[in-house]
């Protein structure tokens, strides 16, 4: 794992997303309808820009986190493939008479991580034009294969977002190994995104949390655009300071434990583990929800028996304060 991790932090590296799936909008209207719905700007974005947003319930629960890409015929949405007949289910219950239509692509996505990700696929004979804001993409040519490249929000270690046809994935894969990519699991992964903060839809976040719970709310929501699914629960939180009950953390802590382990204070639950890692950088680290009095950076808690100090939801760099505000 130490090689796959300095390659994401120095190189880099190439992860499966197997749980990811896509689906396609069409229609003349596709634009307006999904800002009606989702928490972010959609309407008056160009082909090659995106959005991340958040598919809420009336009562601001979230039912799945999507990446928004605008494309010249249709705007195609990214999100946990369980969470795809969820996503289109609610989106029919809303369209009653928009001409609007859906349909699940047939797609692979891969993660790109790593400083030198654009110098790999260059290797690998693609020329990537400029990215700018963040999920902006563009459609590409890699060994002779059809691929779209995301600028993804989503990802630690500055990571790009591959979207491939099942059939070219293992081909598109095989080039940029060749061209200096190194192969990664998800431990890799997990530790990464542990540090940077990033939560994700399913072993992070599930239909149980509201966005504010998650420390993501400004890059899923937009607080200027007009009415959308659950907003009225966004904006009276955000009236009262975005106080709630539990609120995502990191933790340092001084074993490993799992995923759904309790953490206490002086013996009395105080939150539950998400996911968990060991950082080659950190240590065993985790992801948790906690009560509000037991989240301040630096408070020392229990973790199934492992001592867990809390972090604000991004590590500090090395050299700087344990307990540092995120960036």
């Amino acid at each position: 794992m130490e090689t796959e991790y300095q390659a994401a932090q120095e190189g880099a590296a190439l992860v499966e997303l197997p749980e990811r799936g896509v689906m396609a909008v069409t229609g003349p209207l596709r634009q307006k309808f999904l800002h009606s719905i989702l928490s972010n700007v959609v309407e008056g974005l160009r082909p090659g820009e995106g959005r991340l947003a958040s598919l809420m319930d009336n009562k601001g629960h979230l039912l799945a986190f999507l990446r928004v890409l605008v494309a010249e015929n249709e705007v195609l949405l990214e999100t946990n493939r369980e969470r795809l007949g969820r996503v289109e289910e609610r989106l029919t219950f809303y369209r009653v008479a928009a001409p609007v239509r859906f349909a699940v692509r047939a797609m692979s996505v891969r993660a790109l991580l790593g400083p030198r990700a654009r110098d790999v696929l260059r290797a690998a004979g693609t020329e990537l034009p400029d990215l700018g804001a963040e999920e902006s993409h563009a459609g590409v040519e890699l060994a002779g294969r059809a691929v779209r490249v995301v600028r993804a929000g989503d990802l630690p270690a500055g990571g790009l977002v591959l979207h491939v046809p099942p059939e070219d994935d293992a081909a598109v894969a095989a080039a940029l190994v060749a061209a200096g990519a190194r192969l990664a699991g998800r431990d890799t992964l997990d530790a990464l995104r542990i540090e940077e903060g990033i939560a994700w839809y399913g072993p992070d976040v599930t239909e149980a949390n509201l966005l504010h719970e998650t420390g993501l709310i400004a890059r899923y929501h937009s607080s200027t655009k007009g009415c959308y699914v659950g907003q009225e629960t966004v904006a009276r939180l955000d009236a009262r300071g975005g106080n709630v009950n539990k609120k995502l953390r990191g933790l340092r802590l001084s074993a490993a434990v799992a995923p759904g382990a309790a953490v206490r204070a002086e013996g009395r639950e105080v939150g539950r583990v998400t996911t968990a890692a060991l950082s080659p950088r950190h240590g065993p680290i985790a992801l948790a929800y906690l009560h509000r009095s037991a989240g301040e950076p630096g408070t020392a808690l229990d973790a199934d028996g492992a001592r867990a100090v809390v972090e604000a939801l991004r590590f500090p760099d090395e050299g700087a304060a344990a307990g540092g505000e995120r960036s």
